[in-house]
C-alpha cells in the first residue's frame, strides 16, 4: 500500500486539517473524535509525561481549569512498557472490549501515551491508532507554542519563580534522535533550585551539548544560569568555536554575574568525521561506556566560568567511537546521593534507549535520597553511532531488544 493510499485510508490529512481549524487546546479532542468516528473508540485520553520523567498526568479539561489531575506512576506499569518498547499494548477492558495504550513520540522524545477502549483492536486497527498517535505528537509539538495546557499537565507540584526561570532555559525536547546519535537529558531539581541546566542543538555539521551548574540556590542561581546559558547560545549561534563560547560565557559572568561562578562542560561533535572536542570548566569528569566497560574520561580541568579573570579554556579532543555511550552529569548525581554507583547503573542500563537509561539513573537517585535531594541533579546520555552514514533505520525510539520481541 502506497503512503498516499494509507493516508487517505486513515484520513490523516483530515485530522491535521481539523487540528489546524480547532483551538490549540483541542488537539486531543480532534484525534479522539476521529478515533471515535472511525473505530467506535471510547474513553480516549492522553497522558503526558511529567517534568522529571517518573510519572504521567492524564490531560483533561479540568487540568486546564486548575483542577486536580490524575497522576499515574510509571514504574512497573503498562504505560512504562509502552514507552520503553515504543509499541502499542492491548489489554482486556472492563466492558469486554480492548484497552489500547500507544506511545505519543516525536523524534525519540516520549511526550506521553494515548489510551482508549475499542470494541475490536485487530492489527490493522492497531496500526491506524498508532498512526493517529504519531500525528498527535506532531500536533502537540506545534500547538504547545500557543497554550500553557501541556505545561500545566506536566507540573505535578507548584513551581517557584526560580524553578520557572530554570525550566525555561532547557530545550523544548529532552530527547533527540539522529542518524549519527541519540541523546536524552533530565534535570531533577531540588525545592530551592541549584542552578543546573543542560542544552543541546543540532546543525548541519555538528551537534553541540552542554551541562552547567551555577553556584547558589533559588533566584540568584537561576539568574546566574540564565546569563551562562544565553551567553553560550549567543556565541554558538554567532558561529564561535567551543573555546570562544567558553570565553564569552566566562566574560558574561565576570561582567554581570555579581561574583557568581558556574562549572560546566561544552562538547562539539563533528557529524562528518566524528571528531569530538570538549571544554571542561571545573566540572566532574564524564563517564563513557565502551565494549561493556564503564570508566571515567580523565580531562584537564580549567577554572569554572566567572571565577577569576583573566583565564583561558583548553579545548581537548574527546575519544568517541561508534558504539560508545557517553554520560555527562552534574555533581548532584554524586554528592550526598545515597551512594549510587553511576558506573554500575550505566552498565546495567546499557541495553536501554538513552531516554530510558536516563530515567533509570534519575529514578535510582530519587530512591537513594528518598526524594529529598540536596542539590539539583542533571544527566545527559549520548549514544554515538558513527560519522554521517548513508542511511539508518530507526525503531522510533524503542529499545532494540524490545522492539524486535514478539
Amino acid at each position: 500500500m502506497s503512503p498516499r493510499t494509507r493516508e487517505e485510508r486513515f484520513g490523516l490529512s483530515e485530522i491535521l486539517a481539523a487540528a489546524e481549524n480547532a483551538e490549540p487546546v483541542a488537539s486531543v479532542d480532534v484525534v479522539a473524535g476521529s478515533l471515535c468516528e472511525r473505530f467506535g473508540a471510547r474513553a480516549v485520553s492522553f497522558l503526558i509525561v511529567d517534568l522529571i520523567g517518573q510519572g504521567l498526568v492524564r490531560l483533561t479539561h479540568e487540568v486546564q481549569c486548575g483542577g486536580h489531575a490524575e497522576r499515574v506512576a510509571l514504574r512497573n506499569s503498562d504505560y512504562e512498557t509502552v514507552l520503553r518498547t515504543q509499541r502499542p499494548r492491548r489489554l482486556p477492558a472492563d466492558d469486554g472490549g480492548q484497552r489500547v495504550i500507544t506511545p505519543v513520540t516525536n523524534r525519540g522524545d516520549a511526550i506521553g501515551v494515548l489510551e482508549l477502549t475499542l470494541p475490536d483492536a485487530g492489527e490493522e486497527v492497531l496500526r491506524q491508532v498508532r498512526e493517529a498517535a504519531h500525528a498527535l505528537a506532531y500536533i502537540i509539538v506545534t500547538d504547545r507554542r500557543f497554550t500553557d495546557l501541556y505545561e500545566w499537565g506536566q507540573r505535578t507540584t507548584p513551581m517557584s519563580l526560580a524553578a520557572e526561570i530554570q525550566h525555561r532555559l532547557l530545550p523544548a525536547a529532552a530527547c533527540c534522535e539522529a542518524a549519527e546519535f541519540t541523546l536524552a537529558c533530565a534535570l531533577v531539581p531540588v525545592d530551592d533550585i541549584g542552578g543546573d541546566t543542560y542544552d543541546y542543538t543540532l546543525d548541519r555539521d555538528a551537534v553541540h551539548l552542554s551541562v552547567t551548574d551555577a553556584m547558589g540556590h533559588e533566584v540568584d542561581s537561576a539568574i546566574l544560569a540564565t546569563l551562562l546559558v544565553n551567553a553560550l547560545r549567543r556565541a554558538r549561534r554567532a558561529g564561535c568555536d567551543v573555546a570562544e563560547q567558553a570565553q564569552q560565557a566566562h566574560q558574561a559572568l565576570l561582567d554581570h554575574g555579581r561574583s557568581g561562578f558556574a562549572t560546566g562542560q561544552l562538547l562539539r561533535i563533528d557529524l562528518d568525521d566524528g571528531h569530538a572536542q570538549i571544554v571542561n570548566a571545573g566540572h566532574p569528569w564524564p563517564m563513557r561506556l565502551r565494549d561493556g566497560v564503564p570508566e571515567e574520561v580523565p580531562l584537564a580541568v580549567d577554572l569554572p566560568f566567572g571565577l577569576f579573570s583573566p583565564t583561558s579554556y583548553t579545548v581537548q579532543d574527546l575519544d568517541l567511537r561508534p558504539g560508545d555511550r557517553l554520560l555527562l552529569y552534574t555533581d548532584g548525581m554524586r554528592e550526598r546521593a545515597g551512594g549510587i554507583d553511576l558506573a554500575a547503573l550505566l552498565l546495567d542500563s546499557r541495553d536501554l534507549h538513552p531516554r530510558e537509561a536516563v530515567r533509570v539513573l534519575t529514578g535510582a537517585l530519587m530512591d537513594a535520597c528518598h526524594g529529598d535531594l540536596a542539590d539539583d541533579a542533571t544527566v545527559l546520555c549520548l549514544d554515538w553511532y558513527g560519522a554521517r552514514p548513508a542511511s539508518r533505520h530507526t525503531t522510533g525510539g524503542a529499545d532494540p531488544a524490545a522492539a524486535s520481541s514478539p
